[in-house]
């Protein structure tokens, strides 16, 4: 089953005139910058309205990208030593400013490309569904906790850099676009829409790398099974199909290895189950300390666990925000999780022997913690893991049994809405996921 498309509908931005043939205009607007749409490439609206391509072979063409360098950096206020001056955690700022100049700016010439926007008043990122809804739909998946830390690092960033920026050159910026909600929204489209050219090897992994809006590209929805990629080169941006693509069929792309919770936290929707091959399930890595605290008896245990903990911190194998990553074939972070489940459950004398060794040092020994080995851990550690489970299905709001009558029930299914059945994807996947530890550590 395909996913939803990104966009509800085609419309311009807010406060613009709505164009009356939106595809048609931006196809036009393609030619006019030099971006190349294969002939084999259909462009048109698509069932929910969506702007489509479908294709019968692969396409190859060249981009022209929305980016600070090609925007209103052309103005005497966008300079090196002020887009210095833009830095935040997010590095989106650059860009942020560069959409809001040109959205308002009624000579731009990214018109036809705004025009084939959502109307962004109707995103369904979860950032934007009341707090109570988030927290009732979404409990346990750990969606809400990342949104929770968004809006309050685009509130920061928004007074603390963007608004000043704004302030100082008000010729460049109208006061419609000094709005807080309207930098949410655009934050959350290019959270979804955007791209992010791969960083080179010698190049500092740590600095944010800037996102660009890639026109045409950005059309494309995604699937885990996708049929295209968009292939980086010194010259130019391909969409390159990586299968046949029988006519009349729509183009996917990827957005990357995305779990579901990852997909509605970033784009607003997930696939359904089980089409999401990368789909996962965490626990915490707190939970798992919990779990091992469940055990002990006295107080002088409990110290020791502690003392076991604080060591895993300092190899930084664990730490206090951190999650153990399972996915439906693999632990993605196979030795976080296997390191933690063997000095969790280390004797008082393998521990210190262990600690004086300063850890793995001179140990020898392969702990290996993929799926199908966990049947054969040691007992203490599938008990520990198992624990750690059941401590996480506790998390939810439901059991599983509650999810699976209602996909099971295609009637009740499609009277949820639409947040409700996203949000009940993501649900189901996790605890599919979660639930099949249960069996391993029996």
């Amino acid at each position: 089953m395909a996913t939803q498309a990104k966009r509800r509908r085609v419309a311009g931005p807010a406060g613009s005139d709505e164009d009356p043939a939106p595809v048609a205009s931006f196809l036009s607007w393609c030619q006019r910058v030099g971006l190349e749409l294969s002939p084999k490439v259909r462009g048109g609206l698509g069932e929910v309205g969506a702007a489509g391509k479908r294709a019968r072979a692969s396409s190859e063409r060249p981009f022209s990208l929305l980016s600070p360098v090609n925007c209103c950096s052309r103005s005497a206020c966008w300079n090196e030593v002020e887009r210095g001056a833009l830095q935040s955690q997010s590095g989106w700022v650059p860009l942020l400013l560069a959409l809001l100049h040109e959205m308002q700016a009624p000579a731009s010439l990214w018109r036809p490309y705004f025009a084939l926007w959502p109307e962004l008043g109707r995103l369904e990122h979860p950032m934007f569904w009341p707090e109570e809804e988030r927290r009732r739909l979404l409990q346990g998946t750990g969606v809400p906790e990342a949104v929770e830390k968004d809006l309050a690092n685009i509130r920061s960033e928004y007074y603390s850099i963007v608004l000043p920026f704004m302030d100082a050159h008000a010729d460049l910026f109208s006061p419609r676009v000094r709005s807080l909600e309207l930098y949410r929204q655009l934050v959350a489209l290019v959270m979804a829409y955007s791209f992010q050219e791969p960083l080179e090897e010698e190049e500092d992994e740590k600095e944010p790398n800037s996102p660009l809006m890639v026109p045409a590209a950005d059309i494309l929805n995604h699937l885990a099974n996708h049929n295209a990629n968009l292939e980086y080169s010194p010259t130019c941006l391909r969409m390159v199909a990586i299968q046949p693509i029988p006519k009349g069929h729509e183009i996917f792309n990827t957005y990357g290895q995305m779990a579901n919770w990852q997909l509605i936290h970033m784009y607003g929707f997930a696939e359904p189950y089980p089409d999401n091959t990368n789909d996962t399930a965490d626990i915490q890595m707190v939970t798992v300390r919990e779990a091992a605290l469940q055990g002990t008896k006295v107080e002088a245990e409990r110290l020791l666990l502690y003392e076991r903990w604080d060591f895993l911190c300092k190899l930084e194998m664990v730490g206090e925000e951190g999650a153990f990553v399972i996915g439906r074939e693999e632990v993605l972070t196979e030795e976080e999780l296997a390191a933690t489940l063997k000095v969790l459950c280390m004797s008082a004398e393998e521990f210190r022997e262990f600690k004086d060794r300063n850890g793995w040092e001179d140990d020898k020994s392969e702990d290996s913690l993929t799926i199908t080995d966990i049947p054969k851990l040691k007992a203490s550690w599938r008990q520990l893991l198992r624990d750690s489970v059941l401590l996480t299905l506790q998390t939810y709001a439901t059991d599983l049994k509650t999810e699976q009558d209602l996909l099971s029930n295609k009637e009740v299914y499609a009277a949820l809405s639409w947040r409700e059945q996203q949000a009940l994807q993501v649900r189901y996947g996790q605890k599919m996921i979660l639930h099949r530890l249960l069996e391993l550590t029996r």
